[in-house]
């Protein structure tokens, strides 16, 4: 017989539907007003732009250890937060 936990661990992040509704929805109190502020205020061509941008943000929330890893990058325990590296990642500088 063998140990094997009864219930596989899955840790996939489900997708977040990349709709204007979905992002906002995904996203959480000062985040999300900012997302519909942007999203808003945008000129049609920069739309997608800004989906991208918050569509990933709202990925990294929902992502385990997500809440952790920024605490680290305050406390200097960790060399970049969720949010630098996918600003890194995209180009972005803050």
């Amino acid at each position: 017989m063998s140990a094997q936990p009864e219930h596989p661990t899955d840790r996939r992040i489900p997708a977040i539907p990349n709709t204007i509704n979905g992002i906002g929805d995904a996203l959480t109190g000062a985040n999300r007003a900012h997302f519909y502020a942007e999203v808003l205020a945008a000129e049609e061509e920069t739309v997608p732009g800004i989906m991208r941008k918050w569509w990933k943000a709202a990925m990294l929330d929902s992502a385990p250890g997500a809440a952790e890893s920024r605490s680290n990058a305050a406390a200097g325990t960790r060399l970049v937060s969720v949010e630098d590296l996918a600003d890194q990642l995209e180009g972005i500088s803050r």
